[in-house]
């Protein structure tokens, strides 16, 4: 099956069934994917927390307006990006790359100068966000992965990112929870969506030719 084939398979699932479990292989792949994705200068600012606990999850359904597909998927990815970019942290990242690519330290220093020169004046709400939409590409290569594995997967907005952080314990690790992916097999007898005819805006008005 090719990648439109399954694009159109998938769909923002609202019920689970909640005795069908992702196995470990599948669970991986997804997160491999993910992990591979482009960010802007290669620098990953963010982390993918996965939830199996099911207290955890019946926790999160109280910040995340009731809705039952975080207590009832297999897993729930969050999403959790960095709260601000440091020199640090960028360092970190350019450290790392260069001694897996058997380089000098200082290779990338004017780079990294020139960067942190452009980000650092930005001030912190900017690299936050900035932040999360590197957070987004790896989210949507996370998808299409879990499509073509036939693996649910829900994109979620619909929390309260204050509590989930608490729930999480993620400001510790200087991280902000961004969105959740409920991931997980439909419950097709129950949910409302899932014969439902997939609709998109036509191309004529989706696609603008200059």
């Amino acid at each position: 099956m090719d990648l439109i084939e399954n694009l159109n398979w998938r769909y923002a699932t609202k019920k689970f069934d909640s005795e069908k479990k992702v196995s470990s292989d599948k669970l991986n792949y997804i997160l491999e994917a993910a992990r591979l994705a482009p960010s802007s200068s290669g620098l990953q600012p963010f982390k993918i927390i996965v939830v199996t606990d099911q207290a955890i999850k019946d926790q999160m359904k109280d910040i995340s307006m009731g809705q039952s597909q975080v207590v009832d998927a297999s897993h729930v990815l969050v999403f959790a990006s960095w709260d601000h970019y440091s020199l640090e942290r960028i360092e970190s990242v350019f450290n790392y790359t260069l001694k897996e690519r058997g380089l000098p330290l200082d290779t990338m220093d004017d780079y990294k100068k020139n960067l942190w020169g452009m980000y650092e004046p930005l001030g912190t709400d900017w690299h936050a966000q900035h932040a999360a939409k590197q957070a987004y590409i790896s989210f949507g290569i996370a998808m299409v992965a879990a499509a073509e594995q036939k693996v649910d997967a829900v994109p979620m907005e619909g929390f309260i990112p204050e509590k989930m952080d608490e729930l999480l314990g993620l400001k510790a690790h200087g991280l902000k929870s961004a969105f959740l992916m409920p991931i997980g097999y439909r419950d097709e007898a129950n949910d409302w969506l899932v014969n439902m005819k997939k609709v998109r805006t036509p191309k004529n008005d989706f696609i603008i030719e200059m």
